[in-house]
């Protein structure tokens, strides 16, 4: 497995923008299709942005499509959430995860390493 720490969550004001970061270490960075999930209160974890192995293609949830970015550096084994646009809707823990296939997937299930999250919140 490889171990996953995110940073980069607050507090922000509707409509500013955030970037989150995950870092990673333990396997080799560039096997894993990595990917963002969030929970809010109360709700479940719902799947965010997806990026394949070698960063060239990426999937986003429809409720972030336009307003979020995600990205990948093999070379720092990090990979990046930019999220623009914030709305109190996103208001919620962010997780980082890894899954070791090649492709893009937007299940839970399919990833095996997670990071413990960090909170992003959104005030109107």
């Amino acid at each position: 497995q490889v171990q996953l720490v995110e940073s980069g969550g607050g507090l922000v004001q509707a409509g500013g923008s955030l970037r989150l970061s995950c870092a990673a270490s333990g396997r080799t960075f560039s096997n894993y299709v990595m990917g963002w999930f969030r929970q809010a209160p109360g709700k479940e974890r719902e799947f965010v942005a997806a990026v394949s192995r070698l960063g060239y293609s990426t999937d986003y949830a429809d409720s972030v499509k336009g307003r979020f970015t995600i990205s990948r550096d093999n070379a720092k084994l990090t990979v990046y959430l930019q999220m623009n646009s914030l709305k109190p809707e996103d208001t919620a823990v962010y997780y980082c995860a890894a899954a070791e296939r090649f492709g893009l997937s937007n299940r839970q299930y399919d990833y095996g390493s997670w990071g413990q999250g960090t909170q992003v919140t959104v005030s109107s």
